[in-house]
């Protein structure tokens, strides 16, 4: 499973931490699923996608 979390990212111009404090999780979680060592609950994965605008699919996707 991949994610394109890190390129949204830098397209908003935002570190880990920022992304971690703004939908409630810690920055080593937003590390583990950028580099595909965890996937997120589906309740994470929502909230990362309403943060950034998108869908679920649009950010997550198989590989």
């Amino acid at each position: 499973m991949g994610n394109t979390l890190r390129i949204e990212r830098a397209k908003k111009r935002i570190s880990q931490k920022e992304l971690a404090d703004a939908v409630k999780v810690s920055q080593q979680s937003i590390y583990l699923i950028e580099n595909g060592l965890m996937m997120p609950k589906l309740t994470m994965a929502y909230k990362i996608a309403v943060f950034f605008n998108l869908k679920v699919e649009e950010l997550f996707h198989n590989n």
